[in-house]
């Protein structure tokens, strides 16, 4: 290398040093400055749910902290991916949030969107994640995971499961046992759980995977039969009830989850205060009460573990897709 490159490279490297320097306490101010106005915290779903009460928790919490309102916004509409885009076109600058659920990624690897959960937006904070639970019809003669693949292999074809939602984390998480296990079910589509759980129940469909929340009340009337529940260890909730892991199917996860996104773009500065006081807003007495109570487990986890499950759950949905097919 000759002197004169060297100069240039050494003088490259203390000019990139120098704008590094001159642009932290930019950030910094912006961070300290923030929100300069009301922020809106877009939820893809309507009132009254999972997301919509998270939500809530977690805007009642900046509101107190930043003096600013920090407002729901229910957008609905296109399976959620209405208010989703919306927030990836948003300006970059901390003033427009998302609220919600695993399905962001699902929808995206199940059929085409006009965003790109990975490309489009800046994690800020996996705020709860929740196991489901496979049931079964009681009618059905199986007792265990393992029981429900032998009959699925002696009866190729015939062992069907019900799906909430094409492009669900019910469907995809569903869809995930036969692929994982080397099997051929029937995936049998319904509007939503209202509809998926009482075909269960009744012996239309063999078997499909629901949140705790909705599924308990079912299971212990005795309408349903819990086999796993989908987490890879057992819930503090239900804590005999065995994984699927366990049970025989090595690699099998389904988790759903609620977190909070930014548009790409948005000051690193920015989205740490977010995270941190997401995380800070979710250990509430009454939330922490009501969480446990529904199996689901509060995280508030940092910027970038909620960016590597994005990018994991996208590799495993895509190819759950592409070795099951879309056609139900």
């Amino acid at each position: 290398m000759t002197d004169s490159t060297t100069r240039n490279v050494v003088g490259a490297a203390a000019g990139a040093a120098l704008s590094a320097m001159l642009l932290a306490p930019t950030l910094s101010a912006a961070a300290q400055a923030y929100p300069e106005r009301p922020v809106r915290i877009v939820v893809n779903v309507t009132a009254g749910g999972g997301v919509d009460t998270t939500a809530r928790v977690v805007a009642q919490h900046l509101y107190s902290v930043f003096d600013q309102p920090f407002i729901v916004d229910n957008r609905t509409g296109a399976g959620g991916a209405i208010g989703i885009e919306l927030v990836a076109k948003a300006a970059p600058d901390g003033h427009t949030l998302l609220i919600c659920s695993s399905g962001i990624v699902t929808n995206a690897a199940y059929r085409q969107v006009n965003y790109d959960p990975i490309r489009d937006f800046q994690p800020v904070s996996n705020l709860t994640s929740t196991p489901y639970i496979i049931v079964v019809t009681p009618s059905l003669p199986v007792k265990s995971v393992k029981d429900l693949i032998a009959l699925a292999r002696m009866k190729p074809g015939t062992v069907s499961y019900a799906t909430s939602g094409l492009g669900s984390i019910t469907h995809l998480g569903a869809s995930l046992l036969p692929t994982l296990s080397g099997t051929q079910m029937l995936s049998v589509p319904y509007k939503g759980v209202a509809d998926a759980y009482p075909a269960v129940a009744r012996g239309d469909v063999n078997w499909m995977i629901g949140a705790a929340i909705s599924s308990l009340p079912l299971i212990q009337s005795g309408h349903l039969r819990a086999l796993a529940v989908t987490s890879t260890q057992r819930s503090k909730a239900l804590p005999d009830l065995p994984t699927v892991i366990e049970s025989g199917l090595p690699g099998y996860e389904v988790v759903g989850w609620f977190g909070m996104f930014a548009p790409a773009g948005t000051p690193m500065a920015l989205v740490a205060k977010l995270s941190a006081e997401a995380k800070r807003g979710l250990q509430r007495p009454e939330f922490a009460r009501r969480a446990e109570a529904q199996a689901t487990e509060i995280l508030g986890s940092s910027p970038q573990e909620l960016a590597r499950v994005v990018k994991a759950e996208m590799a495993i949905w895509r190819k759950v897709v592409g070795t099951a097919g879309k056609k139900p």
